[in-house]
């Protein structure tokens, strides 16, 4: 005797939509979407449909499948063991348990039915059946108006969680069918199906199903520690919440174990590279598109991906393997635009609390210097400019807010500097989330070459910019063209020049100056253009081997 079989109930008598077991949903039919979930678990000869109609029965019949078709076949109760008795007891001959799936929840998959299987026999039971859980507020009608419905000792408006059976899929032993009916099935176990139990009673399911089928995987590969800082992170963070029509997961490189704690947060799906190659991290995901925020590339990893048929976005990546990807995003680099690589501040991604933030107006007398290294400052530039500057300030009575990122390591250090100070107009900000807030006021800024230009530009806010390696330095828009005084790579340039330079920047006239170049950029529309020609990939045909 065979251990189990499928069975689906197809019947065209019983459809809420018409013709819908034969009319396509995201491209296949309900009846052989249903065919196929079966077929990943067993062979043709394992499955059979109970069917009334002869177009259905045909495409059994093509898809290698077993059918029973009877033409006056109609069920008239929910109790679908009852109006398939004879079907189970027929097969109770040869098999010891029978799988029921429902071609109406075409969101279930096989690795679902694989599951609630070794569920169903680890508990040694007798059925399972799927279930959701469903939170409302239960009432009844009396008269003319309601009452609660459950629990009469609890309030009216309390909320009640039920457990109720999606009607996807039923597993039972067969011999359980001999039994007097007073027994039922035994025992009986839940299978918690939720998000994929949407069962189409309706054109509104059937909508719903078919957007969610049609929804792809975008997979972000970022790579995030303190020598590189987390900007990789936070912009991949915020392409990703613009991406809700598809399913999105999230890649951290083996070394970036800030990348893990900082997404963690955002409730994205999170996998971290272990001891294989980063691609055969990548690729165990099946993206459809993937996002590679991790600087260089190389060849050999990227050859893998699209060999794979897998689409590629590259984010700031002049490394070998950067020709290869469909597009690369470079807005830190100035160069010539072409069909597949999109340079300059045009394609800067201005986060949404900028969008909405007050830009500064110009202020005839600097209140406010704000500095700021990133996400990491790995060798603690914020208290190396702060002591330059913060003699000067005091002086002229000039506010200082230090800003440091998540990934900043002398947040210790750096406060007990700040009570051996003892200015009140020196204030320090770790990890915030409002960045621009940290802006909103500031009159003149210290920072690093990278995103945060961009950022001070939006906010009108002049800066000093010291980079703090080689490829900062090649960031071209941290330039007085667009209202930056660049003063040098960090561990070149001496104290004095840093000091000169700030108290230049301190004379109205060339702040002023500055100023003005920055009102008149505008990052506003950058994101939605580089999303859209992200996600435009998805619409193109794979290209190389199938996957």
């Amino acid at each position: 005797m065979k251990e189990r079989c499928i069975v689906i109930p197809a019947i065209k008598k019983n459809a809420v939509i018409p013709d819908q077991l034969v009319k396509k949903l995201a491209g296949v039919t309900l009846v052989q979407r249903a065919i196929n979930t079966a077929r990943g678990v067993l062979p043709g000869e394992d499955i059979v449909v109970l069917t009334d109609s002869q177009e259905i029965s045909l495409i059994c019949e093509r898809a290698g499948v077993g059918f029973r078709r009877h033409e006056d076949l109609r069920f008239t109760t929910l109790d679908i063991v009852s109006e398939m008795r004879v079907l189970l007891e027929e097969l109770a001959q040869e098999y010891e348990h029978c799988v029921i799936l429902r071609a109406s929840c075409p969101l279930l998959t096989w690795v679902d039915v694989e599951d609630a299987w070794k569920k169903y026999r680890e508990a040694d039971a007798d059925s399972l059946v799927t279930v959701k859980n469903v939170r409302q507020r239960i009432w009844n009608m009396h008269g003319e108006g309601l009452e609660g419905l459950l629990d009469d000792d609890a309030a009216s408006d309390e909320e009640k969680t039920l457990v109720v059976e999606s009607r996807a899929l039923i597993m039972m032993r067969l011999s359980c069918l001999q039994q007097p009916c007073e027994k039922g099935r035994g025992r009986i176990i839940p299978y918690f199906l939720n998000d994929r139990a949407i069962e189409i009673q309706g054109y509104q399911d059937w909508w719903i199903c078919e957007r969610l089928l049609e929804r792809r995987h975008v997979v972000f590969v970022v790579a995030g520690w303190p020598a590189i800082g987390m900007g990789h992170v936070f912009r991949a963070l915020m392409l990703a919440h613009e991406i809700t029509n598809h399913r999105v997961s999230f890649v951290c490189t083996r070394e970036s174990e800030l990348a893990v704690e900082s997404i963690a947060r955002k409730d994205y799906k999170i996998v971290r590279q272990g001891e294989e190659d980063l691609a055969d991290t990548v690729l165990a995901l099946r993206p459809d598109l993937v996002i590679n925020d991790i600087l260089n590339t190389t060849t050999a990893y990227m050859k893998r991906l699209t060999t794979a048929g897998v689409r590629c976005v590259n984010f700031e990546d002049e490394g070998p393997g950067a020709p290869l990807a469909r597009l690369v995003v470079n807005a830190l680099y100035e160069g010539k635009t072409t069909d597949n690589l999109c340079c300059g501040p045009e394609y800067f991604c201005l986060r949404d609390e900028f969008v909405n933030a007050e830009r500064n107006p110009f202020r005839q007398e600097v209140k406010t210097v704000l500095i700021t290294f990133g996400g990491t400052d790995q060798h603690d530039c914020s208290r190396r400019v702060l002591d330059i500057i913060e003699p000067i300030c005091r002086a002229y009575e000039i506010a200082v807010r230090v800003v440091a990122g998540p990934g900043y390591a002398h947040k210790e250090a750096m406060e007990e500097h700040l009570k051996k100070l003892d200015n009140p107009l020196v204030t320090f900000t770790w990890a915030t989330n409002v960045m621009s807030r940290m802006m909103e006021g500031a009159d003149l800024a210290i920072c690093s070459a990278g995103r945060t230009v961009y950022e001070l530009a939006h906010m009108c806010v002049p800066a000093l910019v010291l980079a703090t390696h080689e490829r900062e330095a090649r960031h071209t828009f941290a330039r007085p063209r667009h209202g930056f005084a660049f003063v040098g790579i960090m561990d070149r340039v001496g104290d004095g020049r840093i000091r000169n330079t700030f108290l230049a920047m301190l004379k109205n006239t060339r702040r002023e100056r500055f100023w003005r170049r920055q009102d008149r950029l505008d990052f506003t529309v950058n994101k939605g253009r580089v999303v859209r020609r992200m996600l435009g990939l998805l619409n193109e045909r794979p290209q190389g081997a199938e996957r």
